[in-house]
């Protein structure tokens, strides 16, 4: 109750440290104080202090909607506590990720009569007992589930089937081969799918995406207007899928305005889907797209698309180059001011003119970039990650001097090769001594520079005159950072052995080190920063302006910084940890980490800490330093190490730690593993999905989604 960023209510004091008693502000201030206190520690707990605060814990602006799917303390007295007293004036209950409750605790939200908005995504919950549920819940219209092995829709009673049929809003994740509920929800509006198969059993049996073919329903898309579908690796995957959209191919919904389909690596066009993007294209005006690569690269397909306001584009990962961008989807200029989120991540030639004869590695065409800066003056959220965008000398045309004119920007991506000043990236030579060797193995460091530990010597060696010094000055609201090379790859991609070699980085990345870093130190309110395969990074010493500056910093990851024998940051980012009172996400990928007493001690200084992953080939921990670690931080329930010790010692850890911790911390995970060992694909797949898609799995989360897709 009393983390960062939430204000802290006690028990009525007759002193205060200005002299003001608490209760006698206003009940509207009051009531915003109150809003930041989670829903559970309101009607359980301080609600029974005063009379005064009974009453306004009560208040409807406070019991509409609560939102549980963060709350890790929950568990399922809580809950029934809960139910018990306010279920009745609730109306959007989110209980999203709540994967530690018991299925039991299900049965608890029929006392919530009135929903209309019900999140339970990551819950576990069977066929029969979502029946019960929803039988009872007669205004819902909004729902989130899961679909695992073993559902089966005839378990679904007639009163449960005519709840879904008014649900205008659904996001299913699939875990099996199944339609789910879709063919019972036949008012459909939006429809969220997440496609989690594994295309293996436990027991190692092949799975086929064919086994939903003998259901008799089918989905009802008359009235869609939202389609969106995420596919996990994995060809089982991309099968059902296409079931789905079959039926999407034989009539397209006339007010379609979303279609988004989310798919890793290569995803075939067949018949069906030609005829359903034919169809789109003659039929209906589209606000949000994303299409698989395959079915845009080197179609004409962008030119016969028609967009109404468009808010949201993806074309990740696509050939589209500059000149395709411009002409068919910005037509030469167009106003776009409607568009707030573009994600190019992996579109190599999204910023030249042609992509026939061109290189990844060569020159931008600036006037593109400006092009798009200048049609789209309001976009919030950009990715441009994932590609080679090399800035030519021409002076003024830099991607960083144009992106400073993005004022609104709240969430950035960009490759590393992106942000260096073309003057000294050009200048520095090969043999210079700052180009790092990206090989693994121990080195020795030759005429190491020493840098400066604060701002204020920095300012002698003119860092502040640097594009990516004016375009960090320039975003002052910028919330969310990635700094990521272009041929970065973790170590734990999904699905796969652990990768064991990495692609060196790129030529024009090789001067970006601490004095880039440490400009990361003017964004005020920066909430989540991303640094991966900065090569030069020789003391780490940005990392400690970004500390002292960025207060409101809650999510953190880095991942191979500087030389790759030797982890060169560490005593920088230990001071740097000190610092960070709000932070909750930590993930660290570094070969030779060492997770010791030293580091355990600075990261005990994060009291808000919830979630750490540590990833490091031949990294090693004590065992002793993460016992009183955990100790000491209360408030982590997840703790994920995938290192080069022994799978003895790793599972001795795992096991003190579940044992000592797990009944104070209901919602603990934590899973201690060898990176390299053959299993730990076996080991992630028990991996709760919020941790493994939020933290554990590296990838660029910037416009990954159109904003506020759920809530």
């Amino acid at each position: 109750m009393s983390r960062c960023g939430e204000e802290v209510v006690s028990e009525e004091s007759e002193e205060e440290s200005n002299g003001v008693n608490l209760m006698e502000f206003s009940d509207e201030i009051l009531l915003h104080i109150l809003s930041y206190v989670p829903c559970t520690d309101l009607v359980l707990n301080v609600r029974r202090t005063c009379r005064k605060l009974a009453t306004l814990c009560l208040d409807k602006s406070l019991t509409h909607t609560v939102l549980l799917q963060k709350d890790y303390k929950v568990n399922k007295d809580k809950v029934k506590q809960l139910m018990r007293d306010i279920g009745k004036e609730i109306y959007q209950l989110n209980m999203a990720g709540c994967y530690w409750l018991p299925s039991s605790t299900i049965d608890h939200v029929m006392r919530c009569k009135n929903l209309v908005k019900l999140n339970l995504s990551g819950c576990p919950v069977s066929s029969l007992r979502l029946s019960k549920m929803l039988s009872s819940l007669q205004h819902l219209r909004s729902l989130a589930i899961d679909v695992n092995p073993g559902f089966n829709a005839s378990k679904l009673s007639s009163e449960c089937k005519a709840t879904l049929s008014r649900v205008s809003e659904l996001k299913q994740t699939l875990y099996t081969p199944s339609y789910g509920v879709v063919p019972c929800c036949t008012s459909l509006e939006k429809l969220l799918l997440y496609f989690e198969i594994l295309d293996r059993s436990r027991e190692g049996f092949m799975l086929s995406g064919q086994l939903m073919v003998g259901e008799s329903n089918v989905p009802h898309y008359q009235n869609l207007r939202i389609f969106y579908a995420r596919l996990a690796p994995g060809y089982v995957n991309q099968e059902v899928v296409r079931l789905y959209l079959a039926v999407l191919s034989d009539r397209t919904p006339e007010n379609l305005h979303a279609f988004l389909i989310s798919a890793p690596g290569s995803f075939a066009e067949t018949g069906a889907t030609k005829n359903l993007l034919d169809s789109m294209a003659r039929n209906v005006r589209l606000d949000a797209l994303q299409l698989p690569k395959s079915w845009i690269n080197g179609s004409g397909l962008l030119q016969h698309l028609k967009f109404n306001n468009p808010f949201y584009f993806s074309f990740s990962r696509c050939t589209l180059s500059g000149g395709h961008l411009i002409q068919r989807v910005i037509n030469g200029g167009k106003d776009l001011k409607s568009l707030t989120s573009l994600n190019l991540s992996g579109c190599v030639h999204c910023l030249a003119p042609e992509s026939l004869f061109r290189k990844a590695e060569d020159d931008i065409d600036s006037s593109i970039l400006e092009s798009l800066v200048v049609s789209c003056c309001n976009l919030r959220h950009l990715n441009l990650s994932a590609a080679h965008h090399h800035s030519s000398e021409s002076l003024g045309n830099h991607l960083c001097q144009l992106l400073s004119r993005l004022k609104h920007l709240l969430s950035l991506a960009l490759p590393v090769c992106s942000i260096t000043d073309v003057g000294a990236s050009v200048e520095k030579p090969p043999s210079t001594p700052n180009l790092v060797p990206q090989t693994f193995g121990r080195k020795v460091r030759i005429g190491v520079q020493t840098y400066p530990r604060n701002l204020g010597d920095q300012t002698n060696q003119k860092i502040e005159s640097s594009v990516f010094w004016a375009l960090m000055g320039s975003l002052r609201f910028l919330e969310t950072l990635e700094i990521i090379g272009s041929s970065f790859s973790s170590a734990m991609p999904r699905n796969e052995p652990a990768i064991r070699n990495s692609l060196p980085p790129c030529v024009r990345a090789q001067s970006v080190g601490d004095s880039e870093v440490a400009a990361i130190s003017q964004l005020t309110y920066l909430q989540s920063l991303t640094l991966a395969q900065l090569p030069n990074i020789l003391t780490g010493s940005g990392l400690v302006n970004i500390g002292l500056q960025c207060q409101h910093l809650r999510t953190l990851s880095l991942a191979n910084l500087g030389m790759m024998g030797k982890v060169v940051y560490m005593s920088a980012l230990m001071d740097m940890l000190k610092h960070c009172k709000c932070l909750r996400d930590l993930r660290l990928e570094q070969p030779y980490f060492c997770a010791g007493a030293q580091f355990f001690q600075a990261l005990s200084h994060c009291s808000a800490l919830q979630r750490l992953c540590i990833v490091s080939r031949s990294g090693t921990l004590q065992s002793d330093a993460v016992m009183s670690f955990m100790a000491s931080c209360l408030e982590v329930i997840m703790c994920h190490m995938f290192m080069g010790e022994s799978l003895t010692v790793c599972k001795n850890l795992q096991q003190s730690i579940v044992r000592s911790f797990q009944a104070e911390r209901p919602a603990l995970n934590v899973v201690i593993f060898p990176l390299l060992h053959e299993d730990l694909t076996e080991v992630i797949r028990d991996v709760p999905m919020r941790h493994l898609d939020e933290i554990t799995l590296f990838k660029s989360r910037v416009a990954e989604e159109p904003p506020n897709l759920w809530w």
